[in-house]
């Protein structure tokens, strides 16, 4: 079986991790993690970056950071992961779904305006497969409502809007290093912080609300709680792990894009037959080829294709259901129909796209799902 995804070492990760136990200090914020810190500061131009044990914790600190409280209102995508809702619903928000746009899964920012009601605290734009939400119209918005921007950049890392690196756009960012994303701790993940006035908080709440990074810089003579928090920051054996594969992000991205180009021009006569659709990137938006997906014409077609590719051996899977239709938060939502989020909840297929991923192997993959497309159905 052709696995939809398979974690890639660059080699360095367990040299680094022994370093890390060698030095005595493993329980968080030592010298790797202190270096990852200055790669994406630095490369990236993020004010502040801190990383956490997870994307899902990134996006919980920026709920506190922004005061989130019962019956404030945020609005984001439906068709999205469960973790940024829940990371607002935790601290009472109502989350007000937006539809994703015609062309691809990302929030349909001319939608945004018309939800916005004074109770509507935060915009989350989820930046689906690294590719750029409209980022000029949601801040727009937000300066002329006084909103707080946050944005679940997850899968963008390295990935650009008007040559604004994805995550320094928005007043609070959150990336995923999960072994699914381009550059992988296991699980981990990172807050970014644009506005300087989050900066001293976030440390805080990083370190269960507590001073104590305060006090290991020799700025306070002791520590205390002085505000909410968690234990949000990761050990160095994580730290250790990641840095291993921020070293390696160019090479890793350019073999990414090559398997990413490959699909596409391989599947693009399906596209001009009208069979499906490719992923599309707006003129405004960089790929970082984080994903590859087709989106079929339908259901049926989509169940039909994933079935006939597993007999072929490869995993192909279809991706995230509708939050608004879920168990947990279909009593809550509005009742309007969201027909782009249904649509790609029923029709997108996600093909594998993994570093160790050979082209021959993705041209094979190609040939199966052009067989499908031509082979009548049973």
């Amino acid at each position: 079986m052709i696995p939809f995804n398979k974690p890639f070492l660059t080699g360095k990760e367990l040299e680094y991790i022994q370093q890390a136990v060698a030095s005595g200090k493993i329980s968080g914020d030592g010298k790797f993690t202190k270096k990852c810190h200055a790669f994406f500061e630095e490369k990236y131009g993020f004010k502040k970056c801190l990383l956490t044990t997870s994307c899902t914790d990134a996006l919980e600190m920026a709920a506190i950071l922004i005061d989130i409280q019962p019956g404030d209102e945020v609005i984001m995508p439906s068709y999205t992961f469960v973790s940024t809702a829940n990371a607002f619903v935790l601290r009472g928000a109502k989350i007000v779904f937006a539809d994703s746009g015609a062309e691809n899964p990302n929030i349909d920012a001319s939608q945004i305006e018309a939800l916005i009601t004074p109770r509507t605290k935060a915009i989350v734009p989820v930046h689906y497969a690294g590719v750029a939400c409209d980022m000029d119209a949601i801040m727009a918005l937000a300066n002329k409502y006084k909103l707080f921007v946050i944005e679940d950049a997850a899968q963008a890392i390295d990935s650009f809007y008007n040559g604004k690196p994805l995550g320094s756009i928005g007043h609070l960012a959150a990336f995923s290093f999960h072994e699914t994303k381009n550059i992988i701790s296991g699980e981990g993940g990172m807050l970014a912080i644009n506005d300087d006035r989050f900066v001293k908080r976030a440390e805080i709440i990083r370190e269960k609300g507590t001073n104590r990074s305060s006090f290991f810089r020799g700025e306070v003579d002791k520590y205390g709680w002085v505000d909410v928090g968690s234990s949000f920051l990761p050990s160095e054996i994580i730290a250790a792990f990641l840095f291993a594969q921020i070293e390696n992000l160019e090479h890793i991205q350019n073999k990414r894009k090559e398997l990413w180009n490959t699909y596409y021009h391989n599947l693009l006569p399906l596209q001009t037959a009208g069979k499906l659709r490719l992923s599309n990137i707006p003129d405004y938006a960089t790929n970082n080829a984080h994903m590859f997906y087709v989106v079929c014409n339908n259901l049926e077609e989509r169940s039909a294709l994933i079935e006939h590719l597993k007999s072929n051996s490869i995993q192909a899977v279809f991706h995230y259901l509708s939050l608004h239709q879920s168990p947990f938060y279909e009593k809550l939502h509005d009742g309007r129909v969201l027909h782009e989020t249904n649509r790609y909840a029923d029709c997108l297929v996600r093909l594998p796209l993994y570093y160790e991923l050979p082209i021959a192997v993705v041209e094979s993959i190609c040939q199966h799902i052009h067989q499908a497309f031509v082979q009548p159905n049973p």
